[in-house]
């Protein structure tokens, strides 16, 4: 326990492999209640470029991180007691006013009262972390807020330039460039010491253009994870006909990827099996980063393409222990 009686998770005794889990939003979310079945020694490097809802306009009054996908990373990593659970709700209400608190989180004002009181953002999500009793830590990807911009070409062949991360997000149309400022943004010392300490980094699932490969676009950021001698997996989305990703295949997606970070080396593919339109593409794209491809049942099977988390989780734990065969041949395909 804290001081404070609160409970501490950074002071909890943990087990599993070190994972480093990479995205933002409902995408990144996911993988963290799946991840959290496997391991508790668990960290969470999330997007800093959110400029729409409550975070935009937290952004637009105050020049802090947008505190919304680091409050889903949070609440994802709740504990499950009482505390945590109630925390967990408390966090995700949104205010229902006739003035400027309408449709703000409360999780986003608490994120930002703490950052203000300790003028540190770490210390202020630790404090979060600690209150939610949350199962690992939440670090941004950056210590500035970042903005992403990209030149897209619409269907009619007209290319245009768009900043900012919601628009991009809902613009349409392929995106053919893809740019986050500043790309020499600061990167948390902490968030550097968990890459290169991890056993297994995970990329994805997520808005591919503005939640995963902004990751890969923060210089510093990027050149850990190549370097980082941890393995490396790739969660694919369940469906890529949103807005973002359009007219992309599997194979596109594992392509964005290394056409972001040409160095980066993936180790394993993770695809549900129903959303592989083309495999033959999607194992050749896979072969060109070095990987194996999985093919796990991960859908929830609920009509909004989401991931369930513990057929997620048993697919992270099989890519972890090196099952790539049917379950239960394990290859030993790892170093």
């Amino acid at each position: 326990m804290s001081s404070a009686g609160v409970p501490d998770p950074l002071r909890r005794e943990v087990t599993g492999p070190k994972v480093v889990a990479f995205g933002g939003g409902h995408g990144l979310a996911a993988t963290l209640r799946s991840l959290r079945h496997i391991t508790q020694r668990l960290t969470a490097v999330v997007t800093v470029a959110d400029d729409g809802g409550s975070s935009g306009r937290i952004r637009q009054e105050t020049p802090v991180l947008p505190p919304g996908d680091l409050r889903m990373a949070l609440v994802a990593l709740c504990d499950d007691s009482d505390w945590g659970l109630a925390w967990r709700d408390l966090m995700q209400l949104r205010f229902e006013t006739n003035g400027s608190l309408n449709q703000h989180a409360l999780g986003n004002l608490l994120i930002l009262g703490l950052w203000q009181m300790y003028e540190d953002p770490i210390v202020g999500l630790d404090a979060v972390g600690r209150l939610l009793n949350t199962h690992g830590r939440v670090l941004p990807m950056s210590l500035e807020p970042l903005r992403i911009e990209a030149d897209i070409v619409l269907d009619g062949g007209e290319e245009i330039k768009i900043d900012g991360q919601t628009s991009v997000a809902t613009a349409g149309g392929a995106i053919r460039d893809l740019r986050v400022e500043p790309s020499d943004a600061p990167v948390p010392a902490a968030a550097l010491e968990a890459i290169e300490e991890a056993d297994w980094v995970v990329l994805g699932p997520g808005s591919w253009y503005t939640s995963v490969i902004p990751h890969l676009m923060v210089d510093e950021l990027r050149r850990a994870l190549v370097t980082t001698e941890a393995h490396r997996a790739l969660v694919l989305n369940l469906t890529v006909q949103d807005e973002e990703t359009f007219q992309m295949s599997s194979g596109d997606l594992v392509r964005a990827i290394q056409d972001a970070a040409p160095d980066l080396k993936i180790d394993v593919v993770i695809a549900d099996p129903t959303s592989v339109d083309d495999i033959d593409d999607l194992l050749e794209a896979s072969a060109e980063l070095g990987a194996r491809v999985l093919l796990r049942q991960v859908h929830s099977g609920a009509e909004d393409a989401t991931h369930d988390p513990l057929r997620l989780a048993a697919a992270l734990r099989d890519a972890f222990e090196r099952y790539l065969g049917e379950v239960g041949d394990s290859e030993q395909w790892l170093s």
